[in-house]
């Protein structure tokens, strides 16, 4: 039988085979990795080994090839530390592989801490691997465009230049039409909710990399944002507050009231009227 000392638990699907530990992700976590574990030389004392990919992971234990971490905590400062050890060891894993998953790479070269201050680790999203932002546009009533927010960079800009780009994002926002509609909320409470069209657009690439975006199409997501009178939803009125405001993602060829119908229907809210329509 397999020493629970020689086993690493990954998930809820291990399967155990003396050193080995064999699990299959049913989940959306789905990484590819190959990292050398020391364990804590406590809860999880043993060395281990893990490969993973395409849903797969494998776990081997291994001798002591690395070993913990330790670092002496001197507590000889505070008045409640007496005696001749005034301190203790605090201590932890060492990790060296790499792990990627969704377009992030993560390397491991040491010291695992779980703060970013003290863990030695190194990581980035892969430009080849990233979409990009490249349009933020608003469109009237009947689905005409209105306008679009310029796309510019923050990098480097002044106090006076962070305003300038707020004042030039509201402006298009206020000459962009919105419609206003009366619904009853899941307990009969009259509200009001105010929708405007947006649409957003992103390119595959960053960087060096945009010119993949020459051989994948463009993401393009319309939206309808929502902005409610009062708080909506089963938890209004509690600690955890209800929502005011969100966006929902449009069919093909619906406008504001068929978005926002559908919208009821799909949360226990019963839509009343349109109300008239209006620009800030």
């Amino acid at each position: 039988m397999t020493s629970a000392a020689n086993r690493r638990r990954w998930s809820d699907n291990d399967h155990n085979f003396g050193p080995f530990t064999y699990a299959r992700d049913h989940r959306g976590y789905r990484p590819l990795a190959i990292v050398l574990n020391s364990g804590d030389g406590d809860e999880s004392p043993v060395c281990t080994l893990r490969f993973s990919g395409f849903g797969h992971t494998l776990i081997t234990a291994l001798p002591a090839l690395i070993k913990p971490w330790r670092h002496w905590v001197d507590t000889s400062r505070y008045e409640w530390s007496r005696g001749p050890d005034s301190g203790y060891w605090d201590a932890g894993p060492r990790e060296y592989g790499f792990t990627y998953s969704d377009g992030h790479l993560s390397v491991s070269l040491g010291r695992v801490t779980n703060d970013s201050s003290t863990e030695q680790r190194w990581g980035c999203f892969l430009p080849w691997t990233q979409w990009r932002h490249v349009r933020h546009s608003l469109y009237g009533l009947n689905g005409e465009l209105v306008g679009t927010i310029p796309q510019r960079s923050w990098r480097g800009l002044s106090s006076e230049g962070v305003l300038a780009r707020h004042r030039d994002e509201e402006s298009v926002r206020d000459a962009c039409p919105t419609a206003d509609f009366a619904f009853h909320d899941f307990d009969g409470e009259l509200l009001a909710a105010t929708t405007r069209i947006e649409e957003r657009e992103w390119r595959f690439g960053e960087g060096w990399f945009k010119w993949l975006s020459l051989f994948r199409r463009p993401k393009i997501q319309r939206s309808l944002d929502i902005q409610f009178s009062g708080e909506t939803g089963e938890r209004k009125g509690s600690w955890k507050g209800g929502t005011i405001g969100h966006s929902i993602d449009m069919l093909t060829g619906e406008l504001h009231e068929a978005a926002f119908r559908r919208y009821c229907g799909e949360n226990d809210m019963t839509f009343i009227a349109a109300l008239s329509a209006k620009v800030k």
